[in-house]
């Protein structure tokens, strides 16, 4: 199947597809060029892209959540399109991501050979990443992959922080991060293949505003999978009950009975950070909660967590958040008022 009239965009998807980033892209993607003009002045415009959900074998399932997905082919009959969206297919961030879905892999190599661009939402970067295109590239999914992405794609560089990362887009490869990164992945797509007036107007229909700020904000640190190097793992318990103390890093080296540069290298091959790095990252995350909480100021939490200097306190947390404690703060506060019951209804007597 050739659908040559206008750009072709196709939506790979599974049963393990979040229906929410199907029918989310499928929606905005469709309505590019119609839908602004139809409601601005009561007469809806062409649809300038033609926007297709294809699967492996092309047959109706469920996605998550037992949404029933139908298909427009299978993939066997799909030969030259402009664009493919891996959609994200969920994998559990400990398992192997290798072998689970061998015919869209090759499909995959297939297109971009034709010059297609491949792009993925959150855990679709897993298959571009199998099928050995993303290889000495840059690329991102959502920030809890990091780790697998280090563990099974070491010729992979992770963007953690990224939303949409386009290192790779001179290869014909763009990846997007979380689930929700659909929403700057569909207003690229129309901007690329529509123009950036159609891509404005239809971020003012659906009021994606996109994420400035990246993950960081969202990320939060994953802890390792338990390890069987002895010194190593009674570090890692040490330090989680004791992240504030002073010279951390020295302590835990002393506790292990190793040597400084033994213990880094070893400490580094458990968790994918030097110890430098888990300390910081581990306080960052334990004043995350404090300035959701919005209990203390910034420098008694500064403090609390082990920096008596707020200046220090202040840029390693921008360093690892991408925003300052105060902005932070500001931030997720706002979500917590929007969650909070707004109104105290008296009991009927």
């Amino acid at each position: 199947m050739n659908y040559r009239n206008k750009p072709v965009i196709v939506l790979l998807t599974a049963p393990e597809t979040s229906a929410s980033v199907l029918y989310g892209l499928y929606d905005v993607l469709v309505s590019a060029g119609a839908v602004y003009l139809d409601m601005v002045s009561g007469a809806p415009g062409d649809e300038l892209l033609q926007v297709r959900i294809v699967s492996a074998d092309g047959k109706p399932f469920h996605c998550i959540g037992n949404i029933p997905v139908v298909p427009h082919c299978s993939i066997d009959e799909i030969e030259v399109v402009d664009a493919v969206i891996v959609c994200d297919m969920y994998t559990a961030i400990y398992d192997v991501p290798k072998g689970r879905y061998p015919r869209e892999v090759s499909w995959l190599k297939r297109m971009h050979n034709t010059g297609a661009l491949l792009t993925s939402v959150c855990s679709g970067s897993l298959l571009l990443a199998e099928s050995g295109l993303l290889n000495g590239h840059q690329a991102t999914a959502h920030w809890a992959y990091r780790d697998m992405f280090q563990r099974h794609f070491p010729n992979i560089t992770f963007v953690n922080q990224s939303i949409l990362c386009l290192a790779a887009e001179s290869d014909g490869i763009v990846t997007a991060g979380g689930v929700s990164a659909w929403h700057d992945l569909s207003i690229y797509l129309i901007a690329k293949f529509c123009g950036y007036q159609t891509a404005i107007e239809t971020a003012k229909v659906f009021l994606i505003s996109g994420h400035s700020e990246g993950q960081s904000p969202y990320a939060v640190m994953t802890r390792p999978m338990d390890t069987t190097d002895g010194p190593i793992s009674e570090s890692l318990n040490w330090i989680s009950e004791n992240y504030s103390t002073t010279n951390p890093v020295e302590k835990m080296v002393e506790r292990s009975g190793l040597k400084s540069r033994t213990f880094s290298r070893r400490f580094r091959t458990a968790t994918g950070f030097t110890p430098i790095e888990y300390i910081q990252a581990l306080r960052v995350e334990e004043a995350k909660q404090m300035l959701e909480a919005d209990i203390n100021s910034n420098d008694e939490i500064g403090i609390a967590i082990g920096y008596e200097d707020p200046v220090s306190f202040r840029r390693v947390f921008k360093r690892y958040s991408g925003l300052s404690p105060a902005a932070y703060r500001k931030k997720f506060q706002r979500i917590s008022k929007i969650a909070k019951p707004k109104t105290v209804f008296k009991k009927i007597q």
